[in-house]
C-alpha cells in the first residue's frame, strides 16, 4: 500500500490496533432496516467520501466475531441511494475478506509447515503458548504481537520485523498459510523464543472446562445399502462410523451440549439430507466421522479434513444468497439486496473455513496425544458435505481399515470410545480458545 518500507513501519508503530475493541461506527442511523426500498439516507448521515468508507469498513472487519453484523449496517449507512459507493464498498468488502481472518489461538502442541523449503509454524500457537498479545489487522495483513516491554510488528508478505522499534531482517518473509499468519523457523528461534521464553509449566489439562457450544451435529458417514470401506477381516465403515458417532453423542450431551445425529441407526441418509440436517438445525459445528481405506495395507493414520480453498466462497455465497434466508440478530432484509445477501454469506463462509481449520488442528493435536497413531493432519478438501453446511464443518477419518493393525484396533469397543473422548476434548479446546478471542474482541 506504500511504496517505502520505512513509512510502512512507521504507521506500523504508531499502536492503531490499541483501540480495536472500542472503535465505533459514527452517523449512526437512529433506527437501522437493511435495503427498504425507495427509503431515504438516514437523516444524522452526512456526505461520505471513499476514504471514510474504507475506513470504517476496515474497522468492522478486523477480527471480531461481529464483522457481519457490522459490516451490513455499514452498508446500510453509505450505500442505500448511491449505486458507484454501494459498488466501491462490495470491492473494498471482498478485498478485505481476501485478504485474511484473524484466527484463534492454539495449543501446546505447535504445528509445523514447509513452503518453498523451510519450516513455518503458525503465529497464533506460538503466541497462545508463551502467553503473548497478537493482534491482527486485516486490511494492513499486519500482526502486533505485546507481552510485557517487548513490542513486535511482522506484516505478511514482508521480510522486515519491527522489534522494540529496530528493523531486523529475515531471510524468508512472513506468510499465510491455510488462513492463518505463518513465520519462518529463523523468526522463531532468534527473535520469539529470545524475546518471549517458554514458560516453565505449559500443559492444558484434558477434560478441564465447560464446552462453550450449544449444539454440535454428528454425521456418522455411510449407512444401509451403502457400507463405506470394508476391512480384510469384514469390519464394515458404516458400522464403526455409528458407533463412534454414538459415543460422542453420549459424551457431549454429558457436558450440556445439544446434538444432532444426521442418522442414528443403520440407515443409508443421502449427502444432501444430511447437509440438510445440518442446515436447519442451527449448530455451531458439523462433524462427519469417517474411517478411511488404502491400497497399501501398511497405511495407517488419524486425519481431518476442511472445505478446500479451492472451493470458490464466492459461488456457494451466490447460490446460498438465492436460497436461504439470512438470519442474523437484530437484522432485516429486504429481498431486492441479492448482491448484500452475497456479500454477508461470503463472510459467513470464509470465516467458517478458518475456523474449520483451526477445529482441525485442534483435533490433530488432541489425538497426537491420547492415541498410539500416526497424525497425518489437516486437509483441504471437496466433499459435499462439507461445501454444502453453512457453519464450520470438519470430516474426520479416524483410521485406515485397510491397514490390518488399525482395523484390529476399530473392531474394539474400548478404542472406539477413545477416539470419542479424543474427539471430545479437541472440540472441547477449540471451543474454549474460541471463546476466550470474541472475550478479548468484546
Amino acid at each position: 500500500m506504500r511504496s517505502k518500507k520505512a513509512a510502512s513501519y512507521a504507521i506500523l508503530s504508531t499502536g492503531v490496533r490499541r483501540d480495536k475493541i472500542n472503535r465505533q461506527t459514527k452517523h449512526v442511523a437512529a433506527s437501522i432496516g437493511f435495503l427498504k426500498d425507495g427509503g431515504p439516507i438516514p437523516p444524522t448521515s452526512t456526505k461520505i467520501s471513499a476514504k471514510e468508507i474504507l475506513v470504517d469498513t476496515t474497522r468492522a472487519l478486523n477480527g471480531t466475531t461481529s464483522a457481519v453484523a457490522s459490516v451490513v449496517s455499514l452498508y446500510c449507512k453509505y450505500m442505500q441511494n448511491n449505486k458507484i459507493l454501494r459498488l466501491f464498498f462490495i470491492c473494498i468488502s471482498l478485498a478485505i475478506l481476501v485478504s485474511g481472518c484473524a484466527t484463534v489461538p492454539t495449543g501446546e502442541n505447535i504445528p509445523t509447515y514447509s513452503i518453498g523449503g523451510v519450516t513455518y509454524y503458525p503465529l497464533v500457537s506460538l503466541c497462545s503458548l508463551r502467553g503473548v498479545d497478537m493482534q491482527y489487522d486485516t486490511l494492513l495483513r499486519t500482526a502486533y504481537l505485546s507481552k510485557e516491554s517487548n513490542r513486535l510488528n511482522l506484516r505478511a508478505g514482508d521480510s522486515l520485523v519491527l522489534v522494540n522499534d529496530n528493523v531486523m531482517h529475515l531471510k524468508s518473509p512472513i506468510d499465510i498459510y491455510q488462513g492463518t499468519i505463518v513465520v519462518p523457523r529463523q523468526f522463531k528461534e532468534q527473535i520469539f523464543d529470545v524475546l518471549f521464553k517458554a514458560p516453565s509449566v505449559t500443559y492444558r489439562r484434558p477434560g478441564t472446562g465447560k464446552i462453550k457450544l450449544n449444539k454440535v451435529v454428528i454425521d456418522a458417514g455411510h449407512g444401509g445399502n451403502d457400507p463405506g470401506a470394508i476391512g480384510k477381516s469384514g469390519l464394515r465403515e458404516k458400522n464403526v462410523n455409528l458407533d463412534i458417532a454414538r459415543k460422542l453423542n453420549t459424551l457431549l450431551r454429558s457436558e450440556g451440549v445439544q446434538t444432532v445425529l444426521t442418522r442414528s441407526s443403520d440407515k443409508f441418509i443421502p449427502l444432501s439430507t444430511r447437509v440438510n440436517i445440518a442446515n436447519k438445525s442451527g449448530a455451531d459445528l458439523f462433524i462427519s466421522i469417517h474411517s478411511n481405506a488404502n491400497r497399501s495395507r501398511s497405511v495407517s493414520g488419524f486425519e481431518v479434513y476442511y472445505v478446500a480453498p479451492s472451493v470458490s466462497d464466492t459461488k456457494r455465497a451466490a447460490f446460498t444468497a438465492r436460497n436461504a434466508p439470512l438470519d442474523l440478530k437484530n437484522a432485516v432484509f429486504s429481498g431486492s439486496s441479492p448482491e448484500l445477501r452475497s456479500i454477508v454469506w461470503d463472510m459467513i463462509y470464509t470465516n467458517s473455513r478458518a475456523e474449520s481449520i483451526e477445529l482441525s488442528h485442534s483435533l490433530c493435536r488432541i489425538m497426537d496425544s491420547c492415541i498410539d497413531a500416526n497424525i497425518l493432519g489437516v486437509k483441504g478438501a471437496r466433499f459435499q458435505v462439507l461445501k454444502g453446511v453453512r457453519m464450520p464443518g470438519v470430516l474426520i477419518e479416524i483410521g485406515f481399515l485397510s491397514n490390518p493393525n488399525e482395523e484390529r484396533l476399530l473392531k474394539t469397543s474400548a478404542y472406539r470410545q477413545k477416539l470419542a473422548e479424543g474427539i471430545l476434548e479437541g472440540i472441547r479446546e477449540y471451543s474454549q480458545d474460541k471463546a476466550l478471542v470474541e472475550a478479548a474482541a468484546r
